[in-house]
C-alpha cells in the first residue's frame, strides 16, 4: 500500500479516476479513496491547503492504512529563477519557512521536539521520481529544498528571503507538514511539485491559469513511478 496526498482535488483527480476496486472512507474531515492504481494497492486523499490540514491528513492515512511510503504531490511557486511553469521539483528536504522561535535562541525554521530544520525526503523514492519526471517531454527536473508555510506567497521580497534563508527552490503550503508527520511515524516520504507560478506579484493569475497543467505533469510522474514498479 502506498499513500498519495494532494492539497486540492485537481492535484489528484486524474489518479482517482484511474483507480479500480475503489473504496471511500471518511475519517474526521478527510476522505480516503483506496484501491488499485496502476496495479499497486494505493490510498489517495485531498488534505486541503495549509500545514495543519496536511499533517492531520497524513497522520490519519499513516495510522489507518499503514502505507509503505507517502508521496505529497501538487503545485508550487518557483523560488529559483531558473524554474519555469511546468518544471518539476523533487524535494531533497522540506522546511517550514514560517516556523520562527529565534527569540528563544533557535535557528530559523527549527521545529522543537523533533529537533530539525530540514525534514529529509527518502532517497530511493527521490531517485524513482526523478527517473519518471525526466521521461516527460519538455519538462526540466530539479532536486532541492521545498519550503512550506501557511501563506500563499506572492511578493518577490518574501520569495527572495525564503530562498536566501533556506536555499529553497519552490514554495508551497503542505509538503513539510506531510514530511513532519511521516518523520514522526518513521514512514518514508516524497514530495513532488510542478511549478504553476513564480511566487511573485502575478502568482495569483499564473496559479489560476496553470494549475491544471502543472497538476497533470505531477500525476503523469506518479503513473510512471507506479507502472515501472510492476
Amino acid at each position: 500500500m502506498i499513500g498519495i496526498i494532494g492539497a486540492m482535488p485537481v492535484e489528484i483527480e486524474t489518479l482517482v479516476s484511474q483507480m479500480t476496486e475503489k473504496h471511500e472512507e471518511r475519517l474526521g474531515t478527510d476522505t480516503f479513496v483506496s484501491g488499485k492504481l496502476f496495479g499497486r494497492e494505493a490510498v489517495l486523499a485531498v488534505c486541503g491547503c495549509g500545514k495543519v490540514n496536511a499533517a492531520l491528513c497524513a497522520q490519519q492515512m499513516i495510522l489507518r492504512y499503514r502505507p509503505e511510503w507517502v508521496l505529497n504531490i501538487g503545485v508550487a511557486g518557483g523560488a529559483d529563477p531558473r524554474l519555469r511553469i511546468g518544471d518539476m521539483v523533487i524535494a531533497s528536504a522540506a522546511v517550514q519557512h514560517d516556523m520562527d522561535t529565534t527569540p528563544m535562541g533557535d535557528p530559523i525554521g527549527y521545529v522543537s521536539k523533533i529537533g530539525l530544520v530540514e525534514f529529509p525526503c527518502d532517497g530511493a523514492l527521490r531517485t524513482r521520481l526523478r527517473r519518471a519526471a525526466e521521461a516527460l517531454p519538455e519538462v526540466a527536473v530539479y532536486e532541492g529544498v521545498i519550503a512550506t508555510g501557511d501563506q500563499f506567497v506572492n511578493r518577490p521580497e518574501v520569495t527572495a528571503r525564503i530562498r536566501e534563508t533556506f536555499g529553497a527552490m519552490a514554495v508551497e503550503m503542505e509538503g513539510a507538514a506531510v514530511a513532519h508527520a511521516c518523520y514522526t511515524h518513521g514512514v518514508p516520504c516524497g514530495i513532488l511539485r510542478s511549478i504553476s507560478d513564480g511566487a511573485n506579484d502575478d502568482s495569483g493569475m499564473d496559479f489560476a491559469a496553470f494549475t491544471a497543467l502543472a497538476s497533470r505533469h505531477a500525476q503523469n510522474v506518479v503513473e510512471r513511478v507506479l507502472s515501472a514498479a510492476q
